[in-house]
């Protein structure tokens, strides 16, 4: 008997039925769904159902020094024990065992964990390796016609992140909370990719809070003749007023056409989906990074679409691009699909990045809309309309110069129109705004009619949406394509950041400025990005998992070691700046402090600073994190609060004094209608 391994159910249950050609049954396997034909048995797993961790002695964190665990063996734990069970059934029956795992390091590592079990029972059992990127019917078949071996070093760097990850983790972070006292669910989580990226946002928000705007001035003058026109003076900005007012005042009423320069442009057809441009564009048009990803996940294992986790930017050689189109042309998009078969040849854009384990991600197959939930539909239609954007034409835009001189002075004025949409037909999500110029003549003239000085300020910096921010964790080697998504829900659930465009809270501050004050090099990307590259050749199998985790465990002990040097500081500084983190407001009764405080029996409340002399008090959510923004309730001057609690989107309590009223006043209704 043959039995496959895939990585979840519903994958599992799609290839199955597409090897058996829908002729299988159902079976258990210790309680576990699978799927049997032609003597082949095809199981799901749960994803990773073992993991690593340290030994029971180190499970209390106040009892154990954090530093103790940098140098602890690490041990492998059950995390689904049914499947670990059912894996070793199978062990015991099977004659092969083919892995079917999602080909990347995480599912080859999944893989390897569960033929880690089976051969810890069987070990003479044969085992191989399929490899696809896309689960359709010629895909699979293709891939199980040509199966290979199961690729250890691969696994080894997802292993080697996975111990990593572990270590410095839990060293950091039990560190941090203990020095600033926060523990059980309050804890201060700190990580190797994690913590870098939030000193990203929190440094980007310090940039933005001690910016200083500036005043400047632009000139603008309004000519007509037959046709109206709007130039700008050629200097642009003019940041003395005085200077602006002097070359106005020698304007006169006559402007001359100086030049006219038209130019048409070529505007190349956007570059193949990778994860991080897919999951740039899905925030474009308002998906998360998690929920983009997770909906082209189910498009994926569903079969519509391909691999969603890929560096590539080159579609292979041998797909045949003309194929995967054709089956549109009977489908929605039958117009775009149509338009591109007409092509002689259907030649592709490339991007920089070329890899060989999965194409860039792109459609497999014709979803009819009705088929799929409104977010599944968006983000197929996504999908698709790139891969026909990269094999379209390119825009042709024209761009038109206008130089005019008015007494002296020189003006100029700027347009481009869409002369022909090219691919900017098939992606219309980005949009370009069409200047249209008159039509003008070198020396032509027009009359001034009006000249006007515009002033305006210098702009901050702007905060890091999703999609930007995933752009700079790749750019800074900060996590990996499969990874930097999860790290930014992250930051949201352990109440470091919120909305979007990314804030980070006072919590965010006390911890990113105190490391970066006292142990530098945990906040910044360049020993993460060095134990990047250090997995990258992992999987060459350049270098050894082991030597890369004693690389990294010589990297933390320097770091613990600054961390140890500056003990009482760093308490100091969590404390101190973790307490603002607190503060809702002032007290409308003596106008001291309001605080976020927890009763004797775990109830949450806003408490004045001035107890016992003031009593004042305000119920709060016994449950979830808090977040205190910094909008303020102009009644009450109290700030507006936030609860995160699970994965679900912040609950906005608002000021906390505001809901405490409606509260009250639907009580008062309630108890009215009883009477009644």
């Amino acid at each position: 008997m043959e039995y496959i391994i895939t990585e979840k159910h519903n994958t599992a249950k799609r290839i199955a039925s597409i090897l058996s050609g829908g002729e299988l049954k159902n079976r258990k396997i210790s309680g576990i769904d699978a799927y049997e034909f032609d003597g082949r048995v095809v199981m799901g797993l749960s994803g990773h159902i073992v993991g690593a961790d340290f030994p029971d002695k180190y499970r209390n964190w106040s009892g154990v020094d954090p530093g103790e665990l940098i140098d602890s063996e690490i041990v492998t734990v059950p995390t689904q024990k049914k499947f670990i069970t059912a894996l070793k059934k199978i062990a015991k029956e099977a004659d092969h065992v083919t892995i079917a795992t999602d080909y990347d390091r995480e599912g080859e590592f999944i893989g390897v964990e569960a033929v880690r079990i089976i051969i810890e029972v069987n070990p003479e059992i044969s085992v191989d390796r399929v490899k696809y990127s896309a689960i359709t019917p010629s895909e699979i078949i293709a891939a199980f016609d040509e199966p290979t071996e199961v690729d250890y070093n691969l696994a080894a760097a997802s292993e080697t992140r996975q111990i990593i990850d572990l270590i410095w983790g839990s060293v950091l972070t039990r560190y941090v909370s203990l020095s600033a006292g926060r523990l059980g669910n309050s804890f201060l989580s700190v990580g190797r990719v994690q913590s870098p990226t939030l000193a990203i946002l929190v440094n980007r928000e310090k940039e933005i809070e001690a910016f200083v705007s500036k005043k400047y001035w632009e000139i603008y003058a309004k000519l007509k003749n037959d046709v109206s026109l709007v130039v700008k003076h050629e200097k642009g900005r003019f940041l003395e007023r005085k200077k602006a007012k002097s070359i106005i005042s020698k304007l006169g009423d006559e402007a001359v056409i100086v030049d006219v320069i038209k130019k048409e442009k070529k505007e190349r057809p956007p570059t193949p989906f990778d994860t991080t441009e897919f999951i740039r564009a899905a925030s474009s048009i308002g998906y998360s990074a998690s929920n983009a990803m997770r909906l082209a996940e189910w498009l994926y294992i569903n079969g519509f679409t391909s691999y969603p986790r890929t560096d590539n930017t080159v579609y292979p050689k041998s797909m045949d691009l003309r194929a995967i189109v054709e089956p549109f042309a009977y489908s929605e998009f039958a117009e775009y699909a149509t338009r591109l078969l007409k092509k002689k040849t259907l030649k592709p854009t490339f991007g920089k990045k070329e890899t060989t384990d999965h194409p860039p991600i792109h459609p497999v197959s014709v979803a009819q809309k009705g088929d799929l939930d409104q977010d599944q539909w968006k983000i197929y239609e996504l999908i698709t309309r790139r891969f026909f954007a990269t094999l379209a034409d390119p825009a042709t835009l024209k761009a038109v110069r206008v130089e005019v001189d008015i007494s002296g002075e020189r003006f100029k004025a700027s347009g481009t129109t869409i002369i022909e949409e090219g691919w900017r037909w098939f992606y219309p999500y980005r949009t370009m705004k069409e200047r249209i110029l008159p039509e003008l003549k070198k020396g032509e003239k027009l009359k001034v009619q009006e000249v006007d000085l515009s002033q305006k300020e210098t702009q901050p910096p702007t905060r890091y949406g999703q999609g930007r921010l995933i752009k700079k964790m790749e750019d800074l080697g900060l996590g990996t394509k499969s990874t930097r998504h999860e790290t930014i829900s992250k930051l949201y659930a352990r109440a470091y950041v919120h909305g979007n465009p990314l804030k980070p809270t006072k919590k965010a501050y006390a911890v990113v400025d105190s490391l970066e004050n006292f142990a530098e090099m945990i906040s910044k990307p360049d020993m993460t990005s060095l134990l990047e590259k250090d997995m990258d050749e992992i999987t060459q199998g350049n270098i050894t998992e082991e030597d890369v985790i004693k690389e990294s465990r010589g990297m933390l002990k320097e770091i613990y070691k600054d961390l140890g040097d500056n003990k009482e500081e760093i308490r100091k500084s969590l404390r101190e700046k973790l307490r603002e983190e607190l503060i809702i407001g002032e007290c409308p009764t003596c106008g001291s402090e309001l605080i976020a405080r927890k009763s004797r029996k775990g109830s949450r409340f806003v408490g004045c600073s001035g107890y016992p002399k003031c009593t004042f008090t305000l119920p709060l959510p016994k449950n979830g994190q808090l977040i205190v923004t910094d909008e303020l309730c102009k009644e009450h001057g109290m700030y507006h609060v936030q609860v995160i609690t699970g994965k679900r989107r912040p609950f906005a309590l608002g000021c906390p004094h505001c809901n405490f009223i409606k509260w009250q006043e639907s009580k008062e209704k309630e108890a009215k209608e009883k009477v009644e």
